[in-house]
């Protein structure tokens, strides 16, 4: 009985949280309004072509290393 009422009780709260958070996200985007998102992308691109370029020249090293091995 008291496990019933818990999850009723977080039930009813996590619904009113969602109504909140859904009625604030109608709002414009506060990094959009300013115009610094274009920022965010550029650094988030920035870090993943960083990562891509890097994990691209470690694969070549350790085909360097296969072909050293089998030979």
């Amino acid at each position: 009985m008291k496990i019933s009422k818990i999850i009723i009780t977080i039930f009813s709260l996590q619904c009113l949280f969602l109504n909140n958070i859904a009625a604030q996200s109608s709002n414009p985007d506060f990094m959009q309004s300013i115009g610094k998102i274009y920022v965010v992308v550029a650094v988030i691109a920035t870090v993943f072509i960083g990562i891509m370029i890097y994990l691209f020249s470690l694969q070549k090293k350790i085909k360097q290393l296969e072909d050293q091995i089998k030979d």
